[in-house]
């Protein structure tokens, strides 16, 4: 029987997980190794400069090992303390709130899952579903339409069940639209989702504090998958581990060699 490790950033209380082990576990048999409590924004982060525990709970139908750690760290514990050996499919997700372009794959926890995963040799997959603002970050189970996302999710897991990744690929990043028009494209990541902003404000006390907080970019590449999530297309981005410039080294030893005594 096929194993399959699914985790996420939300938390064990999100209702993507519910859907995501919903869409799975017919595949195999399904492993629920997630964060204790809300990661989303963590990246690739790991816990090195304190211990991870791990409690088993039961909740929506599921068990689950709840990690006070990281996406990241639950991947590591799911496999080699949960599974004790790799998975045939890592499954991060389904993220509450889409995770597009150059800056969700180094920020969002969903993908850091999956990179996670991909490095320790297992076939990946991170899929999230769009979704207003106010319903991202949810710490308390709340019901979403996940339809969609669980037959995308579904019918994907299959196919790489079955034939693997494509050479090259270590992971795919799968985005879902509100408003799915029934096609699927594959895609390249947007440079960037939103223009940073940061809010200025003050506590009851008068002392500064900051929120980080970004307004959308208008304008998205055809070819890019913020433009085919306006687009009403699902989104599939093949993502590589190597993230070497793709440049000719002979223009970097010039570009280095230029102004250098001889």
């Amino acid at each position: 029987m096929k194993k399959i490790l699914i985790t996420n950033d939300d938390g064990l209380y999100s209702s993507g997980l519910k859907a995501c082990y919903e869409a799975l576990s017919e595949l195999g048999e399904v492993f629920v190794v997630a964060p204790a409590t809300q990661k989303s924004g963590v990246g690739r982060s790991i816990s090195i400069m304190e211990p991870i525990r791990v409690g088993e709970v039961s909740f929506n139908g599921m068990k689950i090992h709840a990690v006070d750690g990281t996406p990241t760290d639950s991947v590591i514990i799911g496999i080699y303390e949960i599974i004790g050996e790799l998975p045939d499919l890592v499954v991060s997700g389904i993220n509450l709130g889409e995770n597009l372009s150059t800056e969700a794959v180094t920020t969002s926890g969903t993908i850091g899952a999956a990179l996670e995963a991909a490095t320790q040799g297992c076939k990946a997959i991170a899929i999230s579903v769009e979704a207003h603002d106010k319903d991202k970050f949810e710490f308390v189970f709340k019901e979403y339409d996940f339809e969609n996302a669980k037959k995308i999710l579904r019918s994907l897991a299959e196919r790489v069940l079955r034939k693997g990744l494509p050479e090259g690929v270590d992971l795919l990043n799968v985005n879902v639209p509100q408003n799915w028009n029934g096609k699927v494209v594959f895609t390249r990541l947007a440079r960037r989702m939103y223009k940073t902003r940061i809010d200025v404000r003050f506590d009851p006390r008068g002392r500064k504090y900051y929120w980080i907080d970004g307004k959308e970019v208008k304008e998205a590449e055809e070819g890019t998958d913020i433009w085919a999530i306006r687009k009403g297309y699902v989104s599939i981005t093949p993502l590589t581990l190597d993230s070497t410039a793709r440049i000719d080294f002979k223009i970097l030893e010039r570009w280095y060699g230029e102004g250098e005594s001889s």
